[in-house]
């Protein structure tokens, strides 16, 4: 299975002579917006008490890369 990434989120032609630099792509893009998003207000990040903080992070992580493939696909409709 091959993930959407959406493609370049800032494409930049630099020149004639030179490769093109797509960039990050939009699905990075809106991950790190989810993940802005949710750093916005640290008072509400609790790492559940079964959890380690690193365990914590990378779920966060997953989640926010699952929140921008949603978004991906409601480009789509």
């Amino acid at each position: 299975m091959t993930t959407n990434t959406g493609g370049p989120a800032f494409p930049c032609h630099p020149g004639i002579e030179n490769p093109i630099y797509d960039g990050m792509t939009l699905r990075d893009y809106f991950a790190s917006k989810v993940i802005q998003g949710i750093c916005a207000n640290p008072d509400d990040i609790h790492v559940p008490e079964d959890e380690t903080y690193d365990q914590y992070v990378d779920e966060i992580s997953r989640s926010a890369y699952k929140i921008a493939d949603a978004m991906l696909k409601a480009r789509q409709a």
